[in-house]
């Protein structure tokens, strides 16, 4: 299978911001881990960060019209809370899309435990640093694996 992760707005900072939220890994580093990850499952895995909306949704539009990924795994950081532009483009792709935090956002601030993207999610992860990240390609190997 091929997956594409996208990471949003102030994610190419992890590992230098808020470390004790977040961690020490990089943003490399954390790629690096899930790419081993899908290496050993013999899944292919690209990666993608930008701090600005409409290039996310550019991403999605661009994933969905040349095919060739069987999953999205995305870390909107905080447009989660408000993307009404990024929740739009998953609901407009044929490719599902796992929300991922590596924080518990419900374990935060009030503001966090709202996300505008989770309903139009195959699913939401959320809490386990990097690991969040191998929680949901996990679910989503279980859910393309049940529809073929």
């Amino acid at each position: 299978m091929k997956f594409l992760v996208i990471n949003g707005v102030n994610l190419n900072l992890t590992g230098k911001r808020e470390k004790g939220v977040y961690g020490t890994n990089s943003l490399e580093e954390i790629n690096a881990y899930i790419k081993a990850y899908c290496e050993v499952g013999e899944d292919q895995v690209d990666f993608y960060q930008s701090n600005l909306e409409g290039e996310i949704c550019n991403k999605l539009h661009e994933a969905f019209l040349k095919g060739g990924y069987d999953g999205i795994l995305l870390n909107a950081g905080a447009f989660t809370h408000y993307s009404y532009a990024i929740r739009d483009a998953i609901a407009a792709i044929d490719i599902p899309v796992v929300e991922v935090h590596m924080s518990n956002v419900h374990a935060r601030e009030e503001f966090r435990r709202m996300s505008v993207i989770s309903e139009v999610c195959k699913g939401t992860v959320c809490g386990f640093g990097a690991g969040s990240y191998i929680a949901g390609i996990v679910g989503l190997c279980e859910t393309l694996q049940k529809s073929e």
